[in-house]
């Protein structure tokens, strides 16, 4: 095997996990049972060790296509060649009610000709480090992991399985209009094989699922395949169970290829939070809202190790996320080290107590009220932000290279207090008004004071910086200044001249100041360049905003998706597909389309 490319892949999912699959009809990516279980299938992080499920069309001079059904999270995976024409439909079940298999079901079909296929399913249980048995009969096989972390899995087919060494193969032929199906998934109770009959009415069932919950969405304005794509793919990325929202289903994925940053994202930031609930409200998805509400609300009575709040969290709120590396592994094209657990869970990072206000605020905006304990919790984070905003930190893009005092984190602690006072007075809330108001104009006042260059006519990454920062493009989105203030454009002209490439933009300058304390560089950060595009817009500079969304739109994968970013060659890099990149686009789309439409004017409440 090589490796594809990061972009050649295709998400499927249950809400519970997600699987990834290749253009080469090959699952390379799967946790299991759950999106931060160990991996049983990690070819896309080691080739030979990882792991992997194809089925392999015998067809030459093969092209393919890969595409989802309409409005629905189905993946077809279509081979064409003079010889015949087959069509590979994977997908995760679900329907309305809540207990559903966790299965994969994998269904080929030949459209014309006959073909001869070779199926492969290579399980590598707990990181490719536990071993396994197998028991087979002719259409069964059951993996018997050695290790107590990972479940026992079983593979169902409708054509011959023959075991051989730690995996299972079979090559089957079919001809026109004929199908063979493959379901993969942890034992039923009783041993039960899936009722393989039936399986005809849970793929319509599973297309019923997501046509429903798209067309919930109030969004009809431009570029709507897009933007339903990219709520699609959020809707994957949020726990059934626990209503909160992974930052990517995937860990290691290199942000340059051959470097070190190389992180694990199966994890919940509380920064997504404020984003997620943006977007998803713009679109109109109050119930994802309302799930997400009472997870976030228990963080609140948490206490972490630097604060109340903690940058990040497991997807059921676990706060201890012990960042190890694989050494057994290679790495995505020998990226090393391979990362699972994320250290950046014990970083402080002011900002996202600005993130988490912006959050309650909009709940209580668009769902229920807060209830009288968890505001004794906001007033007690806000008690310990009142003495701790001028504390130097980690920052929002988790520098390793020591603590400094942000620009994002210092407005985004405005933006706490900012919206705490606008809550309370909004609802009625017992609240210290005059200490918070004091603070949040104490924290501007530092702002425009201390993070001001004058010699760049911007406001600066850090506190006595001479560099830029595109997290500063947050600035007039979380409306901490206007977005035709002559400051903030000057500072808008400054980050074109040193981070922006045409519609591209990178985070800050890494190779120059190396302020994440890592060597080497990395590409443009996408979530960053629909930021750029939305800060143009909101200047009234619609016509160049247009002109580079929809160039940023081709930037995309076959399929509609970003991974986290773009290298110097366009490729995609870092982990994959990334919520927080969908969430901009979310974002960009919908204001861009309002501002364009004349109807931008809403009034800020």
């Amino acid at each position: 095997m090589s490796f594809q490319p990061i972009e050649n892949y295709g998400p499927i999912g249950n809400m519970q996990t997600v699987a990834l699959v290749g253009m080469d009809g090959s699952i390379d990516f799967l946790c299991y049972p759950d999106f931060d279980s160990p991996t049983v299938f990690a070819a896309l992080l080691d080739d030979r060790q990882g792991g992997c499920f194809k089925i392999e069309p015998r067809l030459a001079n093969l092209r393919v296509r890969q595409l989802y059904l309409p409005e629905t999270n189905i993946l077809l995976t279509r081979f064409l060649a003079e010889e015949g024409v087959a069509e590979l439909a994977d997908y995760m079940p679900i329907g309305d009610a809540t207990q559903q298999p966790n299965e994969i079901i994998r269904t080929v079909s030949v459209i014309r000709g006959n073909v001869r296929f070779d199926m492969r399913c290579q399980p590598r249980f707990n990181y490719g480090q536990s071993a396994h048995r197998i028991e087979a009969s002719d259409r069964c096989a059951v993996f018997h992991p050695a290790s107590d972390l990972c479940p026992p899995m079983a593979l169902h087919s409708t054509v011959p399985l023959k075991p051989q060494d730690q995996e299972v193969r079979s090559e089957f032929t079919l001809r026109a209009g004929e199908i063979a199906t493959l379901v993969f998934g942890g034992i039923r109770p009783q041993g039960q094989p899936p009722e393989m009959e039936f399986l005809g009415e849970r793929f319509h069932e599973t297309g019923r699922f997501w046509k429903t919950w798209i067309a919930k969405s109030t969004y009809r304005g431009r570029w709507r395949e897009m933007v339903n794509r990219s709520a699609l793919l959020l809707k994957l990325l949020i726990s059934r169970e626990h209503g909160s929202l992974i930052a990517a289903p995937t860990f290691s994925l290199p942000e340059r290829i051959g470097g070190e940053r190389n992180w694990d994202y199966r994890f919940t930031w509380l920064r997504d939070a404020t984003f997620s609930l943006y977007a998803l409200i713009r679109l109109g998805f109050v119930e994802e809202v309302e799930a997400f509400i009472p997870w976030l609300q228990a963080r609140l009575s948490d206490d972490a190790e630097r604060g109340p709040l903690q940058v990040m969290y497991g997807i059921d709120g676990r706060q201890k996320l012990d960042e190890i590396a694989l050494d057994q592994w290679c790495g995505y094209e020998h990226s090393r080290p391979v990362r699972i657990g994320n250290a950046a869970y014990q970083q402080l990072q002011l900002d996202i107590y600005g993130e988490m206000m912006d959050s309650i605020y909009l709940a209580n905006k668009y769902g229920d009220p807060i209830t009288h304990a968890g505001w004794q919790d906001v007033r007690r984070i806000l008690e310990w932000l009142g003495k701790n905003w001028q504390r130097p930190d980690e920052g929002i893009w988790e520098v390793r290279g020591g603590a400094r005092e942000f620009l994002h984190s210092r407005f985004m602690c405005w933006v706490a207090f900012d919206r705490a006072v606008r809550l309370a007075q909004k609802r009625s809330l017992a609240a210290p008004l005059g200490e918070w108001r004091r603070t949040r104009d104490a924290i501007r006042n530092d702002i425009f004071t201390n993070f001001w260059n004058h010699r760049l006519k911007a406001f600066v990454q850090f506190k006595g910086a001479e560099d830029l920062d595109a997290s500063a493009l947050l600035m007039p989105m979380m409306r901490f200044i206007s977005p035709v203030d002559p400051m903030w454009l000057s500072t808008l002209r400054a980050i074109e001249q040193r981070l922006v490439e045409d519609t591209l933009v990178r985070r800050y300058e890494v190779e120059r100041r190396h302020a994440d304390g890592i060597p080497g560089g990395e590409g443009s950060f996408t979530a960053c360049s629909f930021w750029y595009v939305e800060c143009l817009a909101r200047a009234g500079d619609l016509q160049k905003a247009q002109l580079l969304f929809e160039k940023l739109l081709g930037y995309a994968n076959h399929l509609g998706l970003y991974s986290e970013e773009l290298g110097s060659d366009g490729r995609h890099l870092g982990n994959f597909p990334q919520a927080f990149t969908h969430l901009a686009l979310i974002s960009a789309a919908t204001y861009l389309d309002r501002a364009l439409s004349g109807t931008r004017g809403e009034v800020w409440r």
